[in-house]
């Protein structure tokens, strides 16, 4: 137990070894009641304190110094030795263990049990496929390309993904941000009026010609994307860069997919109403879309508006009402979206919209599946740095959606391999006309929760929508569009209610808080790549000043124990006279040094400089003594050589107030670099005396205290 002249006091009670510094307790502790009777005695006893008898911790050990502590358990410097873990990698690496790697699917397929999960799979893709039907042909519908893109979407990359993919539930697909983001590229890069590419002579449109003659239809700008798309994951992958996904910060995602939303519901708007607008692109494009919107307000379709409000509704009243009725008898959602669909298509077939009413229709639908062509090279180079972000967006939902899903079933995400996963398919599906694909939230979730357990249960969408691509396709020709905007916007209901989440980054954290207001605001005034831009930028910053400012403190003991605690927090502490400990908090280096001497000796109240000059006067008076400085370095994460240079000079500087400062705590990583720079162990000189725990520098403070005859002190001059 330790001494209790730690708190200042004589107790004859105990007794201190001065030949083998060990203290050891005689009576105290031995019960509950002697234990709390002692914080009765130091003023610290709260209700809360007793309410639960605890048993007292006795320990009897040697005081130690670092380097006894490492001389008695025989501590060496592991030497890393590159050529041989290379090697030994290497050699662990059989032909099995390397498709396991690069094929995920060998390592789960061969564990898959039909009787166990088939079952489970095939409703679950058979539920997913309904959904990709109408989600697929909106959200293609939003990156300005014809609606079949959406179907391919759901079939070509997946089955990619499925032989490369580590996660099990995600649905990949259409993803309505991704598609927005690549709509903006496509209005901006597709020739004027330009219709699209013939997909087996059967996708009605103006020819393309961008290689010979410089049209360059809408496809030809999505499947360019896709392909440098793939391209960016694939050398992301090479570079192992998978941990690039963590810099969106939670605040940064919620942020950026709130003020996507808001594109894609402004995107909607025009369907909804039956108005025909010009495209709009480039900055401010929600403004001025809005602008257009209330300018053509009284060219409103009515037909077209009462067609939505009743697609809304009803889709609104089954998720609000009906869906969870439904949940508590069976796995299986009402498929609404595409009941909507269908009712949609049927009624205007029969009632002709298009031509009695003046509705749009989704209009030409081909079938059979497209013929495989490379994406348009002369594209390339200008969509480069604009393609970055689509990458980046679409990255990191699918893999933040697979980390939700594996935690709930314990199996492990590689994200290294999701971006092998991604890349090979981007590229892949870009030779069928494909947008780059992600992972849908909403469809996710529905593969999860009907009990999908593996990929498997995507193979079984894709059969489905084999057959929508072969036979089915045409029947969803006279569609209205404005039905499938209201399918959307329902949709986006969970995207939008995240704007409440900033009320809750608010309370806890500000700083969050204003990455995800500036993330926001710039998406949706401004536009979504810049928006993008400006939230990673700001969260880098947050994770640099936070960096730079550590948490710092002055620490004094609790009464009777070998604890020290936060002297701004905890005012049940003592102090030691003549020892003063400070806490840190972070990583020391370059540029945190000047922080952490000014944190020091404000912390101090003391002005080193002008402190060092009066000490030099004759008429120099102190007001209190301090004779050592323990330097808490348990919370040290590391240490750079230039941070150690400024160390050896703070020594230096207190060492002419006649202060010694000693270090506790530090960790073994930051205590070899000490040695290194030969702050401590060296022959030469020894700056200061490191020791394993803060009170083990204490009691040596204490006893040289009591050992030494001189009287040395120092803090704060009358003068200062």
């Amino acid at each position: 137990m330790p001494d209790s002249r730690s708190g200042g006091n004589d107790d004859p009670s105990q007794q201190y070894n001065g030949s083998d510094l060990v203290r050891v307790d005689t009576d105290q502790g031995v019960t509950n009641h002697g234990f709390y009777r002692d914080l009765v005695d130091e003023g610290i006893k709260s209700e809360k304190a007793i309410t639960t008898a605890l048993p007292p911790v006795a320990v009897a050990r040697p005081l130690y110094q670092q380097e006894e502590l490492n001389h008695e358990m025989r501590y060496s410097e592991p030497k890393r030795k590159v050529v041989r873990e290379a090697l030994d990698s290497v050699k662990g690496w059989s032909a099995q263990r390397c498709a396991r790697s690069v094929f995920p699917i060998v390592g789960w397929l061969s564990e898959y049990s039909l009787k166990r999960d088939f079952a489970s799979d095939l409703i679950s893709g058979c539920t997913v496929a309904v959904m990709h039907i109408p989600q697929g042909m909106g959200y293609a519908l939003l990156a300005n390309v014809p609606p079949i893109v959406g179907i391919y979407m759901a079939f070509f990359p997946v089955l990619v993904y499925f032989v490369l993919g580590t996660s099990r539930h995600n649905s990949m697909g259409t993803f309505a941000v991704v598609s927005i983001m690549v709509g903006k590229l496509v209005l901006k890069y597709s020739s004027e009026g330009s219709g699209s590419k013939v997909l087996n002579d059967t996708l009605v449109g103006v020819g393309s010609e961008s290689s010979g003659g410089g049209i360059v239809g809408p496809i030809e700008v999505a499947s360019a994307v896709c392909f440098i798309v793939g391209i960016m994951q694939l050398i992301m992958y090479v570079g192992r860069l998978g941990v690039i996904s963590f810099l969106l910060s939670d605040a940064l995602v919620s942020g950026f997919t709130t003020g996507a939303a808001i594109h894609v519901l402004t995107s909607q708007i025009k369907d909804l109403l039956g108005l025909t607008l010009p495209p709009q692109s480039g900055n401010f494009e929600v403004v001025n879309t809005y602008i257009a919107i209330f300018t053509d307000i009284a060219r409103a379709n009515w037909a077209a508006i009462v067609i939505s409000a009743v697609t809304i509704v009803v889709v609104v009243a089954n998720n609000e009402y009906l869906k969870p009725i439904v949940a508590k008898r069976s796995s299986i959602p009402v498929p609404i979206e595409l009941i909507a669909v269908i009712s949609g298509t049927l009624i205007s077939r029969f009632v002709d919209l298009n031509g009695e009413y003046r509705i749009k229709t989704i209009g030409h639908i081909p079938t059979g599946f497209p013929d495989p062509a490379l994406p348009d090279t002369n594209l390339m180079r200008s969509l480069l740095l604009e393609c970055f972000p689509i990458a980046m967006v679409a990255y990191a939902v699918s893999v933040s959606m697979a980390l939700i899903f594996a935690q709930k079933h314990n199996y492990e995400i590689d994200f290294n391999q999701e971006l092998l996963a991604m890349g090979t398919s981007n590229v892949f599906g870009s030779f069928f006309s494909c947008l780059p694909f992600s992972a849908s939230l909403s469809r996710s979730m529905i593969q999860f929760t009907t009990g999908g357990k593996t990929q498997i249960a995507s193979v079984i969408s894709c059969g489905i929508l084999a057959i929508v691509l072969l036979w089915v396709g045409p029947f969803f020709e006279p569609l209205p569009r404005c039905v499938l905007a209201g399918v959307i916007v329902v949709s986006l209901k969970g995207l939008l209610m995240q704007v409440t989440q900033f009320r809750q980054f608010l309370k806890l954290s500000p700083v969050d808080a204003i990455v995800w207001m500036a993330t926001f605001l710039t998406v949706v005034l401004v536009a979504i790549d810049i928006g993008l831009l400006v939230g990673m930028v700001l969260s880098i910053c947050t994770i640099f000043f936070r960096g730079m400012k550590p948490y710092t403190c002055l620490m004094e003991n609790v009464p009777n124990t070998d604890l020290y605690l936060d002297v701004n927090r905890y005012k049940g502490t003592i102090d030691i006279a003549g020892i003063k400990i400070f806490h840190f908090c972070g990583s020391l280096n370059f540029a945190t040094r000047a922080g952490f001497k000014t944190s020091l000796c404000e912390s101090l109240n003391l002005n080193l400089t002008q402190e060092i000059k009066n000490s030099k006067r004759k008429d120099y008076k102190k007001k209190y003594s301090l004779r050592f400085l323990v330097l808490d370095f348990t919370a040290l994460s590391n240490i750079d050589p230039s941070a150690i240079a400024a160390l050896k000079g703070l020594i230096t500087e207190f060492e002419k107030l006649s202060v010694k400062i000693l270090v506790a705590g530090s960790s073994c990583p930051v205590y070899e670099m000490m040695t290194r720079c030969k702050l401590v162990g060296s022959d030469d000189r020894e700056y200061c005396k490191v020791f394993p725990t803060i009170h083990d520098a204490v009691l040596w403070a204490q006893d040289a205290t009591v050992n030494d005859s001189g009287q040395v002190s120092i803090m704060e001059s009358e003068s200062a």
